[in-house]
């Protein structure tokens, strides 16, 4: 069982191929991200053990600022968000630029403090490269479903991630029931 597998965040440290494409079946329709280790190795590493072991399936996308980003990552159970929220990994060299399309973890001003929140550019974010965020994936089919994912809350959410992580899924649907969701994320060929 995957959920199983999820509860020891330690223990998922498989080394990710050097390219890979992942689906993301959405509650707005279909994207696909095309992945790149070389870019972002620890990232990777833990973005590839995430999908393989089902950790985006079910999750929410809170925060959605429109010419700006889509964020995810936070899982709506709240016996796993706790743990994989405290699970960080190394940070990585930025060698992309935060440009339209691209995916790139979310981090805090700390060293090393990147864990399982991702966000896709939904314009030209360069300036984020000087911040240290290092992009790892390109979305190269369904940008459109992206631009579509509801973003009438904005940043309302941003400042509630200790209540999403507590409450998971079960909150955000009482709060903000209209936010959409990702269905599955898979590895594809």
């Amino acid at each position: 069982m995957q959920k199983a597998k999820l509860q020891n965040p330690a223990a998922l440290k498989e080394k990710a191929p050097a390219k890979f494409k992942v689906q993301f079946e959405t509650t707005k329709g279909v994207f696909v991200v095309d992945v790149t280790r070389d870019l972002s190795p620890n990232g990777v590493d833990r973005f590839y053990n995430l999908v393989k072991n089902g950790f985006f399936d079910g999750i929410k996308f809170f925060r959605v600022v429109k010419g700006f980003v889509v964020q995810f990552g936070i899982h709506g159970d709240p016996s796993l968000a706790g743990k994989w929220l405290e699970s960080n990994i190394p940070d990585d060299a930025v060698k992309g630029s935060n440009k339209r399309g691209t995916l790139t973890y979310a981090k805090s001003s700390a060293p090393n403090s990147r864990s399982t929140q991702l966000f896709i550019n939904l314009a030209d974010n360069s300036r984020l490269d000087d911040m240290g965020f290092s992009p790892f994936a390109q979305v190269t089919t369904g940008m459109e479903v992206v631009d579509k994912l509801f973003g009438e809350y904005g940043e309302q959410i941003t400042s509630l991630q200790g209540e999403i992580a507590a409450g998971g899924n079960k909150f955000l649907e009482k709060n903000f029931p209209k936010l959409d969701a990702i269905k599955t994320a898979k590895l594809i060929r």
